[in-house]
C-alpha cells in the first residue's frame, strides 16, 4: 500500500510555517521528511505540471552514481513510507529488487520513485510559479508571490502566501560555457545541451558528423549511446573533454568521505578563499566517470577493431574550445586549441552535444526583494551558516533556507543525493528546534582537521545467557 497523506487544515489567511520553492530532489526529501510532523504547515510551489529529474538524460541502462539508500530518506529516517524500499513494496518488486542484486539502481527507476512520492505526497502544488519573495516587516512574515499556471503554461491566477520560514530548492540549470554560446544560435545545426539529448536523439543520430564536449559522466554516456548506434567504421564521432584525461570519478571507500555530513562541516569551517581554492581543484570526487562505462565504451571500441581497422572515432582529453561558429547553415565550426601542447585546430562537424554540465540557478530574481537584508561574501554571493540558513538583517525574524545553492560554503557535496535526506533532517531540526530526527556526531573514518571528532561509545550487546 501506498502511505497514507494524513489530512491537512490550512486557514485561508493563516501564515504557514514554511513554503517551500522548487521541488527537485531535495525539496522533495523535505516534504517527504516534513509530512509527519503534524505540527508543521508547509507547502511546496513547482513551476512544472508534474516533477521531472533530468528527463533528457534517462538514457536506457545509466544507473544513478550513488547507492539506493541516497533516496530521500532513508539516511535520516529509515522508517520513513516514503523509502525506496517501501516504494518497491508497493509495487510487489521487492523480491525482483532482491534477486536482481542492484545497489545502484537505475536513473529511471530513481525517477519513478521521485514521482511516486511527489503523486502521494500532500501539500506539493504544481504549475505554480514564484515570482517573488519578500519580507513584511510590520507582520513579521514573507510574502511569497505566485502565479498559478495553466495546462498551457499560461497564467490563470495570481496569489500570495506568507508564512514564516522558506526554503529555496530551485536547483539548477544547464550551463553553456561563453565560446560555445553562437553554436546555440545555429538554428539549422542541431545543437543540443546534455539536459534534452533524449527529445533530439533520433536527430543526431542522422547527422553525419557528431561532436560530444565535456568529459563528465554526462559526456560519456550519451557518447556511449551514439557510439552503440553508429554503424560499424562509419561512426563519425568526436569527443571532447577540457580535462587532462577521461578520467575515472574517485570511487574509493575513503574517497567518498568527502559526501559525508563530517566533511560538509569541515569544509564550511573554512576560509572562504580555501573553500573556493578546493571547489575547483576536487573535480575528480564529482566530475569523473564512473569505471563502468569508461569499460564500456572500451568495450565498444575493441568490439569494432574484431575484424581489422580502427572505429572512425576521435577522443581527445585536454582541449578547450576556443571560438565557435556556424558554416554556411549545416555546418559548424570549432576552434580548438590543445592546452599541453598550446596546438590550434579547427574541427568541422554536423551536431553538437554540449554535456558541459550545470549550475546553480541564480537566485537574484526570487530573491529581489530581500536584497536589503542578504549579507555576502567577498564574490557578493550569499553567506549561509551550517544550518543551511541564509544570513539575514537581525531586523529579519524568519528564516530563509537553501538547498543545493550553497556550493561555495558546504563544499562539493551540496548536489550529492547521499546528502539530501541528512540536510533535509538539519533544516527541520533547526525549524522547529526539537531534533525530530537525531543525526549522528559522525560519520567518517578521516578526521579532516587537527581537531578530533567527537566520537560516540560504542554500544555493547549484553552476552545471552
Amino acid at each position: 500500500m501506498s502511505p497514507t497523506p494524513h489530512p491537512t487544515h490550512h486557514e485561508p489567511d493563516a501564515p504557514r510555517d514554511l513554503v517551500g520553492i522548487g521541488i527537485g530532489p531535495c525539496n522533495l526529501s523535505l516534504a517527504a521528511l516534513a509530512h509527519p510532523l503534524a505540527e508543521l504547515d508547509t507547502v511546496f510551489y513547482e513551476q512544472h505540471p508534474t516533477f521531472t529529474w533530468h528527463p533528457g538524460q534517462l538514457i536506457e541502462g545509466t544507473t544513478i552514481q550513488v547507492p539506493f539508500l541516497a533516496d530521500l530518506v532513508t539516511l535520516a529516517d529509515p522508517a520513513s513510507p516514503w523509502t525506496f524500499l517501501n516504494y518497491l513494496k508497493t509495487r510487489d518488486r521487492l523480491f525482483p529488487f532482491y534477486f536482481a542484486e542492484r545497489f545502484h539502481i537505475h536513473r529511471a527507476e530513481y525517477d519513478a520513485y521521485c514521482r511516486w512520492v511527489a503523486e502521494n505526497l500532500p501539500g506539493l502544488h504544481f504549475r505554480h510559479q514564484v515570482d517573488a519573495v519578500r519580507w513584511n516587516p510590520e507582520h513579521d512574515l514573507f510574502e511569497v508571490d505566485f502565479t498559478q499556471l495553466d495546462k498551457d503554461g499560461e497564467t490563470e491566477t495570481l496569489g500570495r502566501t506568507y508564512t514564516r520560514n522558506v526554503v529555496l530548492g530551485v536547483g539548477t540549470e544547464p550551463h553553456i560555457p561563453d565560446p560555445l554560446k553562437p553554436l546555440v544560435e545555429a538554428p539549422a545545426v542541431p545543437v543540443i545541451h546534455a539536459a534534452d539529448y533524449l527529445d533530439h536523439r533520433d536527430t543526431l543520430l542522422a547527422a553525419g558528423h557528431i561532436t560530444v564536449i565535456g568529459s563528465g559522466q554526462s559526456g560519456a554516456e550519451i557518447f556511449l549511446d551514439l557510439l552503440r548506434n553508429r554503424p560499424t567504421g562509419q561512426e563519425k564521432l568526436h569527443w571532447l573533454g577540457r580535462t587532462e584525461a577521461f578520467a575515472p570519478m574517485e570511487y574509493s571507500k575513503l574517497g567518498l568521505e568527502h559526501f559525508t555530513p563530517d566533511y560538509t562541516r569541515y569544509f564550511h569551517a573554512l576560509t572562504e578563499n580555501v573553500r573556493d581554492h578546493l571547489v575547483t581543484s576536487q573535480w575528480q570526487l564529482h566530475k569523473g566517470i564512473d569505471t563502468a562505462t569508461i569499460a564500456a565504451i572500451h568495450d565498444e571500441l575493441y568490439r569494432r577493431t574484431l575484424h581489422g581497422g580502427w572505429p572512425d572515432t576521435v577522443l581527445t582529453p585536454g582541449v578547450r574550445v576556443r571560438t565557435a561558429g556556424r558554416i554556411a547553415t549545416t555546418k559548424v565550426e570549432l576552434h580548438l586549441e590543445h592546452i599541453q601542447q598550446n596546438t590550434r585546430s579547427r574541427l568541422t562537424t554536423d551536431a553538437v552535444v554540449l554535456a558541459t554540465g550545470y549550475r546553480e540557478r541564480p537566485l537574484d530574481r526570487i530573491l529581489a526583494g530581500l536584497d536589503p537584508y542578504l549579507r555576502r561574501d567577498s564574490r557578493a554571493r550569499p553567506r549561509v551558516d551550517d544550518q543551511y540558513r541564509l544570513a539575514l538583517d537581525p531586523a529579519v525574524t524568519g528564516t530563509a533556507y537553501v538547498q543545493n545553492a550553497e556550493r561555495h560554503t558546504h563544499g562539493i557535496g551540496t548536489p550529492d543525493l547521499g546528502l539530501a535526506a541528512w540536510r533535509s533532517a538539519t533544516i527541520l531540526n533547526s525549524l522547529t528546534q526539537k531534533e525530530p530526527y537525531p543525526l549522528p556526531t559522525r560519520t567518517a573514518f578521516t578526521t579532516f582537521g587537527l581537531e578530533q571528532p567527537t566520537t560516540p561509545a560504542l554500544h555493547r550487546t549484553p552476552a545471552s545467557w
